[in-house]
């Protein structure tokens, strides 16, 4: 099972889920942790959770993003590295690490094990503002990570495109971007 771990010193909660055998699967930025782990230790955490946090149980499918799922990655490893890729003509930036990925090889390589890895969207907000990015558009499903970058990138706009009904406020963003460069070049 997963659930947020929010708020609280990073120390006590690093320490509150290795005592409850849980490990970190989203470092969400802004004391946000999203932890994941046998369904009766999410619920000790929950009863008992680190001074200054709240722990919410989250309704998922799986403990995506950590060791349960290697089995997952064997599956789709193989099917991975036969594929023909390309080197990005867009900048790419890996949930790894936050880092900018310009190999198309390292890219899949980096997917499939993301898929066992803890997602670093905190890493990637800094990379992000590093960068100079300038807005921010989520595809469907959509939500979750423009709401984490309305606080972890204060000021930068975004969209979240959940129905076709999003795109217009999408398309006004890139071209609002496209004006903006050109205005600088």
């Amino acid at each position: 099972s997963m659930a947020a771990v929010l708020g609280g010193d990073a120390d006590a909660v690093a320490a509150a889920l290795e005592a409850n055998g849980l490990v970190p699967a989203n470092h969400n930025g802004g004391g946000q942790t999203v932890v994941a782990g046998p369904a009766d230790a999410i619920a000790a955490l929950a009863a008992d959770p680190p001074a200054k946090a709240r722990v919410i149980p989250l309704a998922v499918a799986g403990a995506f993003h950590t060791r349960y799922m290697a089995s997952a990655v064997e599956r789709v490893a193989p099917v991975a590295a036969a594929a023909t890729v390309q080197d990005p003509s867009l900048p790419i930036w890996t949930n790894a690490d936050g880092s900018r990925v310009d190999d198309g090889r390292r890219f899949v390589d980096l997917m499939v094990q993301q898929i066992q890895s803890p997602v670093h969207w905190d890493a990637v907000m800094e990379s992000f503002a590093a960068a100079g990015v300038t807005g921010i558009i989520e595809l469907a499903p959509a939500g979750a990570l423009v709401g984490l970058a309305k606080r972890g990138l204060r000021g930068t706009p975004t969209v979240a495109i959940k129905t076709p009904d999003d795109l217009p406020a999408a398309i006004d963003l890139l071209q609002s971007a496209g004006q903006e460069a050109d205005a600088t070049a």
